[in-house]
């Protein structure tokens, strides 16, 4: 919220009516400024979308607002920093490379606008929200006591102990990452659910071999009654040259208006589209099935009746991946259309 934007938008409007007052043309300015950044504001326009049940459409129009607003943020303190530095060449180096970045978010934020509103035609212009029910879902707390025999969704097993390595090859079929997923004996409480915690780190090969961690994250999972995987949130904890930079992409469901959502249906079929997560302008991944296939070799094992998706998200419009899942293992590929990357289960530990 912006107090004082009201009084400067009332400000702006006499001066340029030429109203027989004293206006200080530095707050003239000032106010035109802040016009031009924000925009006067639209209650009218807005209310009139959500009485007309247009929630998701004007969600995205509330997200590209707010992209914009966002990228014009980095980019004056990013020119503030420029002609901090001394150096005239250096100054104007940094200015040009804020530029160019402007222009490329810009693009981006229009870029995300559009995806949003896909998304809004394939899922329809409903709220999303979701309704958790504890008393719905699997406690996670008894299937570690072993007090719980649940059946866990064939495509996405939530079985204590699982751990499934991954090597994830470039375009040109070098190895660039490893990734160790493990399935641990700890739950969190979220929304009143007992979730497991699925613990993810990757590391990245250098060009002599070795490798370095560069992400380690902790998923938190739900299953309900009926088979349906539910994402609860994530921590994600960003790693360079052995320090943590950043925490970007972790969320919630409950902190902040994040939501769940499925992570893998009890009974997908071909078509079916569902929000994996709802963190807006954070998280907004989108699942959709592709379909079965017969079998699929990967590293010279095969795999029967196998589960294939697709996901995408508006937050990055350019990525897309095809997953896909073997019954009682889950992800054993994962495919890159556009960089030709891909990542191949290389080993699986049952537990005991």
């Amino acid at each position: 919220m912006y107090p004082r934007l009201p009084n400067c938008f009332r400000l702006y409007s006499e001066a340029l009516s030429v109203l027989k007052r004293a206006v200080k043309p530095a707050a003239i300015v000032l106010c035109a400024f802040v016009v031009n950044l924000y925009g006067a504001p639209q209650v009218g326009a807005v209310n009139s979308a959500e009485a007309s049940n247009e929630i998701c459409s004007t969600t995205t129009r509330a997200a590209y607002k707010a992209g914009k607003n966002e990228i014009r943020d980095d980019f004056w303190i990013t020119y503030g920093n420029c002609i901090n530095l001394a150096d005239t060449n250096t100054h104007e180096e940094c200015l040009d490379v804020a530029r160019e970045e402007l222009k490329e978010a810009s693009e981006l934020v229009k870029e995300q606008f559009s995806a949003r509103l896909e998304v809004c035609a394939a899922l329809g212009e409903e709220p999303y929200d979701p309704s958790i029910h504890p008393e719905d879902f699997v406690d996670f707390e008894a299937v570690i006591a072993g007090d719980d025999n649940f059946t866990p969704n064939q495509y996405f097993p939530l079985i204590p102990g699982l751990t499934l390595i991954y090597v994830v090859k470039d375009g040109e079929g070098d190895r660039i990452e490893r990734i160790k997923v493990e399935v641990l004996p700890e739950i969190k409480e979220i929304l009143g659910v007992n979730c497991i915690v699925v613990r993810d780190r990757v590391w990245e090969f250098d060009d002599e071999g070795g490798r370095s961690l560069i992400e380690d994250t902790f998923d938190w999972y739900g299953q309900d009654l009926f088979g349906n995987v539910w994402y609860m949130g994530e921590i994600a904890r960003n790693y360079e040259d052995g320090e943590l930079v950043d925490l970007e992409g972790s969320w919630k469901a409950g902190r902040e208006y994040d939501k769940p959502g499925f992570i893998m249906v009890a009974n997908p079929q071909e078509g079916d589209i569902y929000r994996q997560e709802f963190s807006l302008g954070n998280a907004e991944d989108i699942g959709e099935v592709v379909g079965y296939l017969e079998r699929v070799m990967v590293n010279k094992i095969t795999y029967e009746n196998v589960l294939k998706t697709m996901d995408y998200t508006p937050v990055e419009p350019e990525v897309v991946e095809f997953k896909y899942y073997a019954p009682g293992v889950g992800v054993i590929l994962e495919e890159n259309p556009i960089d030709g990357e891909r990542l191949e289960l290389k080993s699986v530990i049952f537990p005991e």
